[in-house]
């Protein structure tokens, strides 16, 4: 019997060793493990999007913070952050992990379970509001989720509230020191909650204070706001910020790979989803479940979410739209609804909902349009028919570029397109919101990010936004031109930050080229075999006449 244990012993003792080697030390030995490249979704300059190798980059140190909180929190014990190479885990999650991503990732934070969702493409999927909602109460934005809250990742202030002839108002005191500089000229408006719940969210920087004084406001409910005595702000911590700009980072060293993801999810043609009771009793159940949150009980955009997002949610029960194929003032189509709420808003709390079966998304449209009367007094105007794009060209984008300036969309969204033009700071949409031009130099465009979408929202406007139609002032092709040229901000540069890629020339042209196809990772063109290529072809001997070398 001893000779029998001690042979169980030996025997788990080599098996343990050679788990360890071979799932160690193995695969620390091959070079893929070494490198910091990825293959990386780019815009070319004709507003392709094609892949290239490039080098991955390092956490900024408020994103390094955020990774830190993130271990300490325990949030890795839940999400996962790999993407394997199996079926269906790139239509759902996106691009299948690579080996470059994680070379700045000590310890790596793989894991297995996957309790939540799978982090590694969560970047950019949501904005920063929903974040710091999901983090306050995750039951605001995912009613049936078992994320515990982190709200000690937050300071809070309760406060009296005065009402006045100017409406409620926030007494001075000295509480507001750390959060803001009490500038009387420059109002920061706050947007509590039915429950008096104030989100107050961070300066772009993401040091405090804000420059500024804090004033409440009640428009978002109406003729009927809440009567409040008191309210409670809520303030992001430093590691609370740091934390979403965290999340944020998670898969956008893949860059603007999104714009290809989408395609196969949202390319839809014209719906028409009949009012069955039996899908108005399923939307209702979705829309309690999944959309209540921010949206609101009764449609209004009121729910216990709003105070942290902005924009704000959309009000259904005014049956105005942004995103239509039909004219400005017209309801959209079922299938401009389908769309958004499959494909989701960039840049905003409204994220994809590809993941919901089709049917559940089509109950969803069938109860949300219950709740303006203008859906039982009108219907869709015919949508817009949109030709096919010309073809990109430099000439055309140049050509753009000019019509930019005389069509005066310099004005909003700023010179070279960061959303920063003069009249940025005053914009305010029909319900008196402030509303941010669209930085064009990221390519995370609301309506979408193909030259179709641009001219599609160019021609028709955005109901309810300061963006009107230019469907009279500039001709089909002027708009085409100025589509280009938007889409054309956002070549070659980082879509979370915004900033410049370096990529060399050689590649540029490449891929700016219709001979490099470079449409999947697979394909990625690397530009340090250009490199070799070109000094391979320099170091060849030229043949200047049949028979005569140089």
């Amino acid at each position: 019997m001893r000779s029998i244990g001690s042979l169980a012993v030996g025997a788990g003792f080599f098996f343990v060793t050679l788990a360890l080697f071979v799932q160690g030390f193995l695969p620390a030995m091959i070079p893929e493990s070494q490198s910091k490249q990825v293959s990386r979704a780019v815009r070319t300059d004709l507003g392709d999007v094609k892949w290239l190798r490039y080098d991955a980059s390092d956490y900024a140190p408020l994103e390094r913070l955020g990774r830190g909180v993130y271990i300490r929190e325990g949030c890795w014990y839940c999400h996962s952050q790999y993407v394997r190479p199996v079926a269906g885990e790139d239509l759902r999650w996106g691009p299948v992990s690579e080996a470059g991503e994680y070379a700045f990732d000590l310890p790596q934070l793989l894991s297995t379970r996957r309790i939540g969702p799978d982090l590694t493409r969560v970047g950019l999927k949501y904005g920063d509001d929903w974040h710091y909602a999901h983090l306050w109460d995750p039951r605001l934005v995912v009613p049936d989720s078992i994320m515990p809250s982190f709200k000690w990742l937050y300071a809070r202030l309760r406060l009296p509230v005065t009402t006045t002839e100017a409406g409620p108002t926030l007494p001075p005191s000295p509480a507001f020191r750390p959060y803001f500089t009490m500038k009387t000229n420059t109002p920061i408006p706050l947007y509590p909650n039915a429950a008096g719940l104030t989100f107050v969210p961070p300066p772009p920087s993401g040091q405090w204070p804000h420059d500024g004084t804090p004033q409440i406001d009640l428009k978002g409910f109406g003729s009927e706001p809440p009567s409040l005595s008191s309210v409670t702000l809520v303030f992001p911590s430093a590691e609370t910020i740091g934390l979403v700009r965290y999340l944020q980072k998670l898969g956008t060293n893949r860059g603007a790979w999104r714009e290809v993801f989408e395609q196969h999810l949202v390319n839809i043609s014209v719906i028409n989803v009949s009012p069955r009771e039996d899908l108005l009793v399923l939307g209702r159940e979705v829309y309690r479940a999944r959309c209540a949150g921010c949206h609101g009980s009764t449609g209004d955009g009121n729910g216990p979410a709003a105070t942290f997002l902005f924009p704000r949610p959309r009000d259904f029960t005014l049956g105005v739209f942004k995103f239509r194929t039909t004219p400005s003032g017209s309801l959209p189509t079922d299938g401009d609804l389908y769309r958004t709420l499959t494909r989701g808003i960039r840049w905003t709390a409204m994220p994809t909902w590809h993941e919901l079966p089709g049917k559940e998304r089509l109950a969803v449209i069938t109860f949300i349009k219950t709740f303006s009367k203008r859906w039982k007094e009108e219907k869709p105007e015919p949508p817009e028919v949109i030709g096919d794009a010309p073809k990109a060209t430099p000439l055309l984008i140049a050509r753009g570029k000019d019509l930019y300036q005389r069509a005066k969309c310099f004005q909003c969204h700023g010179e070279r397109g960061k959303g920063d033009g003069e009249s940025a700071p005053d914009l305010i949409d029909d319900l008196k919101f402030p509303i941010r031009p669209t930085d064009l130099t990221r390519g995370q465009l609301k309506g979408g990010s193909t030259a179709r979408d641009i001219y599609r929202t160019m021609t028709l406007g955005l109901d309810g936004t300061p963006m009107p139609s230019f469907a009279d002032a500039l001709s089909d092709e002027e708009r085409w031109a100025v589509s280009y040229y938007v889409l054309s901000l956002s070549a070659w540069r980082d879509p979370l930050t915004g900033q410049p890629l370096d990529v060399p020339a050689d590649a540029r042209a490449a891929l700016n080229s219709p001979e490099t196809a470079a449409a999947r990772p697979e394909s990625a063109l690397d530009p340090a075999r250009l490199e070799r290529a070109e000094r391979a072809s320099r170091s060849k001997p030229r043949i200047l006449y049949r028979g005569v070398g140089e």
